[in-house]
């Protein structure tokens, strides 16, 4: 579905994707793992449409839409979520998802005068889907409730279900564990393999944590100082020397070494 074809992007002298080339296969739910300062959520932004690259290709079911801004993006099918919820802390949860379908009827001037009956009827359409996200997500109960008093993780779970009141083809998840109990990171997973089974969306997640990665995540791409280092299964990549070395460093590479040997 995503093809990135020698990518790169330059902040001044600071190449933070540096020729990055990697394949995202329709259907799959793709892991992205490296160190801090690995280029991820650089390359995440890039191909998102919230960062021009410098120079490099994305190509999206057989299309090129390098540099398209976020909104074409969004309507055709490809969304992210962010390593901080951006959700609208004033609005009910069911609110934030009911706002997410573009081109509302309401949203002009004609039809909130002349076409009140529409605009009804679409929004009670969208409360009804929303409900139905809501119940999928296990979080019905938090419907009425302020986006801004809701836990990081149900956030979320809220950033999630934006996903699932449009036609999404492939969602980037930037960090979706990050300050989440185990319990709800569980709770993430499940819905992210069922959006997955079930709706056949394609996954791109970022993520440390290595379980969560191993649980729901084949294939595995590495990054390393802007570069793609291994991809394959999540045992190949861990065990790759090159992967071992971008996240121990050299020495601590040797005495990881030495342990194993000795026991």
């Amino acid at each position: 579905m995503i093809v990135v074809e020698d990518l790169h992007r330059h902040f001044g002298g600071f190449h933070a994707v540096d020729g990055a080339s990697l394949r995202i296969e329709t259907g799959s739910i793709t892991g992205l793992i490296g160190p801090n300062g690995a280029g991820k959520t650089t390359l995440f932004n890039v191909i998102a449409g919230r960062l021009p690259p410098t120079s490099g290709r994305v190509i999206m079911d057989g299309e090129d839409i390098t540099g398209l801004p976020p909104h074409e993006l969004f309507a055709k099918g490809l969304l992210r979520t962010f390593q901080i919820a951006h959700e609208f802390g004033s609005m009910t949860v069911r609110e934030n998802l009911m706002m997410v379908p573009a081109h509302q009827k309401g949203e002009t001037l004609w039809n909130t005068f002349f076409n009140r009956k529409a605009i009804a009827a679409e929004e009670e359409a969208l409360r009804a889907k929303a409900d139905e996200v809501l119940e999928f997500l296990t979080i019905s109960h938090l419907a009425d409730q302020k986006a801004s008093q809701i836990s990081g993780g149900q956030k979320k779970l809220l950033e999630l279900g934006r996903t699932m009141m449009v036609d999404a083809k492939i969602v980037f998840l930037d960090e979706v564990g990050a300050g989440v109990n185990r319990t709800l990171l569980n709770t993430i997973g499940d819905a992210i393999v069922r959006l997955n089974k079930e709706r056949g969306y394609t996954f791109c997640v970022i993520e440390h944590d290595m379980d969560f990665i191993a649980r729901l995540c084949n294939p595995v791409i590495c990054m390393a100082e802007g570069k793609v280092l291994a991809q394959g299964t999540v045992e190949e990549v861990k065990n790759d020397e090159r992967v071992i070395e971008a996240y121990l460093g050299t020495g601590l590479k040797n005495k990881v070494k030495e342990e194993a040997a000795h026991g």
